[in-house]
C-alpha cells in the first residue's frame, strides 16, 4: 500500500509539473501577443505625433513674422494693462535663462 501511495504521490505531482508548464506557455503566448498589439500601437502613434509635430512646426516656418509681431502687441497690452505682472514674466525669464547657464557650465 505504501508503494501505491508513493506512485500516486509521484502521478499527482507530474499533473502538476505538466499543468503549470501548460499554463505558463499560455500565459506566455498572450504576453507575446500583448507585446505584438503594443509594438503597433506604439508605432501607429509615433507616427501620428511626428505628423502632428511637423505640420505644426511648419506653421510656424511660414508664419514666422506673423507669430512674432501677436506675441509683441501682445507683451505691448499686458505692458499697458498690467506692469506688474510683466516684470514678473520677465523675472521667470531671467532666472530660467540664468540656470540654463549654470547647468551648460557645468
Amino acid at each position: 500500500m505504501i508503494w501505491m501511495r508513493r506512485i500516486f504521490y509521484i502521478i499527482e505531482n507530474y499533473i502538476k509539473i505538466f499543468y503549470y508548464i501548460i499554463l505558463i506557455q499560455l500565459t506566455m503566448e498572450d504576453l507575446l501577443k500583448e507585446i505584438e498589439t503594443l509594438k503597433e500601437e506604439n508605432a501607429k502613434l509615433k507616427s501620428q505625433l511626428e505628423n502632428y509635430h511637423n505640420s505644426r512646426k511648419s506653421y510656424y516656418e511660414k508664419n514666422k513674422e506673423i507669430v512674432n509681431e501677436k506675441a509683441k502687441e501682445r507683451l505691448k497690452k499686458l505692458a499697458e494693462e498690467n506692469p506688474e505682472k510683466l516684470k514678473e514674466i520677465n523675472r521667470k525669464a531671467y532666472l530660467k535663462r540664468k540656470e540654463k547657464l549654470k547647468k551648460e557650465n557645468i
